[in-house]
């Protein structure tokens, strides 16, 4: 079983969801991102040129205390940790939204913090066409993303794609979940935790969970 494992995908992919769902099942610590209480996000939607920097400058500081606080006082009474974010989505994130002189001071800024958190032993990306992140998103109704456009999923998108290709010392799982729904599905969540705890090898792992 791994120590530390990494639910992630696009926005609206679920990762909140399974991630949360795996960890009570399995008595595992959990780390969630606190996005909600980030005040910069409604209004990063609104103008993103204006607050593209100081939204990605808080995720990442936010994101460093939250992983430094769970791995500098481990919990002796659960088996493993779980989260709903890679810090790397900092990076991914930053790469899309920032010019080009505010990502390269975000760069230096963010190779120093993530020199001191651990890296997860299992990257889980859950993979989701657009039609069906923009439905997700939909449903979960939260009314500063409802405009988000197809467009900006699909650079977040390719972001994490082309980030994951390139972690050959990072053992990294793909599911495409177009046929998944391990919300309102008990058999589809079975499938996909029994998926995720599996042991695989270094570098890209891919599975395509058909209908049925």
């Amino acid at each position: 079983m791994y120590n530390y494992i990494v639910i992630e995908g696009n926005i609206g992919a679920g990762k909140t969801s399974l991630a949360t769902r795996i960890s009570a099942e399995l008595h595992a610590s959990l780390i969630l991102e606190q996005f909600e209480e980030n005040s910069f996000l409604p209004k990063f939607y609104e103008d993103p040129a204006r607050y593209a920097f100081p939204l990605e400058l808080s995720f990442l500081a936010d994101r460093y205390q939250q992983l430094k606080n769970q791995f500098n006082k481990p919990d002796l009474f659960t088996q493993f940790t779980i989260a709903d974010y890679f810090i790397y989505k900092s990076l991914i994130f930053a790469s899309k939204n920032l010019e080009q002189l505010e990502y390269g001071l975000y760069v230096k800024l963010f190779n120093i913090i993530s020199s001191v958190v651990p890296k997860p032993d299992m990257i889980v990306y859950l993979y989701l066409s657009l039609e069906n992140l923009k439905k997700n998103i939909s449903k979960r109704g939260r009314s500063y993303e409802q405009n988000i456009k197809f467009e900006y999923l699909e650079k977040i998108q390719s972001g994490y794609l082309d980030f994951l290709r390139q972690q050959n010392d990072l053992r990294v799982l793909i599911i495409d979940a177009n046929n998944l729904d391990f919300v309102e599905r008990e058999s589809d969540y079975l499938r996909t935790k029994n998926l995720i705890i599996k042991d695989y090898p270094l570098g890209i792992n891919t599975i395509v969970v058909e209908k049925g």
